[in-house]
């Protein structure tokens, strides 16, 4: 069984594309195409279920057509209509220097000066150009990379140097 931990969201899929099966895949992160994926996992009624990629191609920066192995009908997909897209973290690990914003989802905050842990990473805010971790307990750091130290995967950990006095806003 597939935990949520060990994946994150990359998208969500759209509207069904003709009909041999194909589905518009609104994406995020286009880690499925930077790495050696077979497969995707989809959230079917909050269930974490792997589905083999068969083929894609890509409309725009943030939208492709995707066909899945056994999905075949314009039926089949319409039921995959809305579901949301993961990707397993552990594909995404070696690919440290193509990692996004949405792979850090989850990972915990350390101050680097102190080794304290500041919080959980429940979204990323990236609407404006000042792109913010917004913590599980209501907090937003900033996720500037300058700020970052180092990030490991293994530990699900992210060092910052945080200036003084931001934990108190």
């Amino acid at each position: 069984m597939i935990k949520r931990e060990e994946v994150y969201k990359i998208g969500k899929l759209g509207k069904v594309h003709g009909i041999k099966g194909e589905i518009s895949f609104l994406f995020d992160d286009d880690v499925f195409d930077r790495t050696d994926a077979d497969y995707l996992i989809l959230d079917i009624d909050g269930i974490l279920v792997p589905f083999f990629i068969e083929e894609y191609r890509f409309k725009t920066d943030s939208n492709a057509l995707m066909k899945f192995e056994g999905m075949d009908t314009q039926e089949q997909a319409r039921e995959l209509t809305g579901c949301d897209v993961y990707f397993p973290r552990e594909l995404a690990d070696g690919d440290n220097d193509g990692l996004s914003w949405a792979a850090l989802v989850g990972f915990e905050l350390v101050q680097a000066q102190t080794g304290e842990v500041v919080g959980k990473i429940a979204s990323i805010d990236d609407t404006t150009i000042n792109i913010l971790f917004e913590l599980e307990n209501g907090k937003l750091i900033p996720a500037s990379e300058e700020l970052i130290t180092n990030v490991d995967t293994k530990k699900q950990q992210i060092e910052i140097e945080l200036p003084e006095g931001i934990l108190e806003l």
